[in-house]
């Protein structure tokens, strides 16, 4: 890791911090469960957005986040772990064939969420994007490799720690480097969707109380 991670750690924030007046309540899919990306971020906590955001204003920041990890630990692996690299690389050649993949070249706004909302009850859909996510094929012998011999299970496993141990430092940069941001990302959230919220609130509560002044 060298300077180039906080330079692109900047470009990020600088793409939210742009994205975020776009942001309006309800123009975002909700999620039927618990988001495992946002959900205890160590990454949302560095940058101060863990409690009182919404969730649709936290998962761009988060999705650009990972896919910057996810970067320098495939640049890690690459240069570092031949063999982790090799059966990554097949993953990938599986992954190229299927026909039809909607989760690839989404938006940080859409990445990671549901492909589909829930069911209304009595209304079931006549099909859904997810039921067109084929399952990696292995059937091409030449994506298929001979298996892996003990003492290649071994480096396997080795290089496994090592590429997560490199990702967990790459985190911890990262997050180091969002603390320095913290008050301009936070100053974002309170002019940009505070009110926002705060107008949601208040027209659910002259709708729950008509009688109020």
């Amino acid at each position: 890791m060298d300077a180039s991670i906080e330079s692109r750690v900047d470009r990020e924030v600088e793409a939210w911090l742009r994205w975020v007046p776009r942001w309006r309540p309800g123009t975002h899919r909700a999620r039927s469960r618990l988001c495992q990306q946002c959900f205890g971020s160590p990454v949302l906590r560095a940058a101060g957005l863990d409690t009182d955001v919404p969730h649709a204003v936290q998962h761009p920041l988060s999705m650009r986040i990972k896919t910057l990890v996810d970067d320098e630990v495939e640049t890690y692996t690459a240069r570092n772990l031949p063999l982790l690299n090799r059966e990554l690389g097949l993953i990938e050649l599986r992954r190229a064939a299927q026909a039809y993949r909607p989760l690839e070249g989404l938006e940080p706004e859409f990445d990671g969420l549901d492909l589909d909302p829930p069911p209304e009850p009595d209304e079931p859909y006549l099909f859904t994007f997810e039921e067109f996510v084929q399952p990696l094929s292995a059937d091409d012998p030449e994506l298929v490799p001979p298996p892996l011999s003990i003492e290649e299970k071994t480096t396997l496993r080795v290089e496994m720690r090592l590429a997560d141990d490199y990702a967990t430092l790459v985190g911890k940069r990262i997050c180091a480097d969002l603390g320095g941001r913290r008050v301009q990302l936070q100053q974002a959230i309170a002019t940009f969707v505070e009110p926002q919220v705060q107008a949601l609130l208040a027209d659910l509560g002259s709708t729950l109380d008509p009688h109020g002044t």
